[in-house]
């Protein structure tokens, strides 16, 4: 384990264990918190030793990226017999089930666009977050989200789904994108864990062709027009590391048959096996070369020439990719 991840480990267990402290001093010295104490003081003293990120059990090796997320974890899964791993299994099915149903309506029309996406896990949850809601105002809106949580797993599935909640209380009533961000950036600052942070892309398009874009460190969105096509790229934070941070938006406008792409790192990142990246340059090309076929085309393509471009069928990490499409001035496509 590397220096530059010991010292991160170690500042996140010793912010757990000043705030145990704290409570411990004004609540009492209830058990629960004792515990919880003793297990980052026992995780500080092997952090910097071989038996940090092993299990106590099998003396199997734990990934870096669980260790990151659970720093004071013990055990892997050796511990469970076969009842408790299939209780476990049944948990983690009910968990995609509930993160399924937070996914917007497949294949939605509105104002003037046509929209698509494709949501895999690359496990039995993810952290990518993907929403389109439609708003009457103005004429029509339809705000796009793509976003994607640091960390993996189920810690990163709960925060997703608080996101999403977050977002869809925010659109009760129509605000501007940056307004959007910037409610979520400061509520994120102040409720989640210092560990975690969400790069997020907020959009939404105008039955006039007008888009609007807040890019919050995530992966450029691409626009894709007729003959050319071009990022944009972000202007500002991932939300949930600093409450008082500004979020800038770009505008674009597209005419017909003209689109937007989306997309999380699990596409830009993915790799071969001669470490060569797909990068944002690729699905740039991908998306391109599809510029006048429907959103569902579009996508299917692009994830087509991502799996060519791995070698293999099975995704590395979460991959979601959204495309809207302009139909026609004033006209849902259909």
């Amino acid at each position: 384990m590397d220096q530059t991840l010991n010292q991160s480990l170690f500042a996140q267990l010793d912010t757990r264990r000043i705030a145990l402290q704290r409570a411990i001093d004004e609540l009492g010295a209830a058990n629960d918190l004792v515990r919880l104490l003793a297990d980052v003081d026992h995780a500080i003293e092997r952090l910097g030793t071989e038996k940090f990120g092993k299990c106590i059990v099998c003396d199997g090796a734990m990934d870096d990226p669980e260790m990151l997320e659970q720093p004071t974890r013990r055990y892997c899964l050796c511990e469970l017999n076969r009842e408790q791993q299939a209780a476990l299994q049944r948990d983690l099915d009910l968990a995609w089930e509930i993160q399924a149903s937070l996914l917007p309506q497949q294949d939605l029309n509105f104002a003037g666009w046509q929209t698509h996406y494709r949501y895999l896990p690359a496990g039995p949850v993810s952290g990518d977050y993907c929403d389109l809601v439609a708003h009457e105002s103005q004429g029509g809106w339809l705000y796009f989200l793509v976003g994607d949580v640091s960390g993996k797993g189920v810690a990163a599935s709960y925060l997703m789904a608080h996101v999403s909640a977050l977002v869809r209380r925010t659109l009760d009533e129509a605000v501007t994108v940056s307004r959007l961000v910037e409610i979520v950036n400061r509520h994120l600052s102040q409720r989640s864990p210092e560990s975690h942070f969400v790069t997020l892309v907020a959009g939404r398009a105008h039955r006039s062709g007008r888009v609007e874009i807040c890019n919050a460190g995530h992966c450029p969105p691409i626009v894709v027009r007729s003959n050319d096509s071009f990022t944009v790229k972000s202007n500002g934070l991932p939300v949930g590391i600093d409450g008082q941070s500004g979020y800038p938006t770009t505008v674009v406008q597209l005419g017909p048959w003209e689109s937007i792409l989306l997309y999380t790192d699990g596409v830009s990142e993915a790799m071969t096996g001669l470490e060569q990246m797909f990068g944002s340059g690729g699905i740039r090309k991908s998306a391109f070369t599809q510029r006048d076929m429907p959103p569902s085309r579009l996508v299917a393509h692009c994830l087509d020439d991502l799996r060519k471009f791995q070698s293999s069928e099975s995704l590395h990490d979460d991959v979601t990719i959204l495309a809207l499409q302009r139909a026609a001035d004033g006209v849902d496509g259909g």
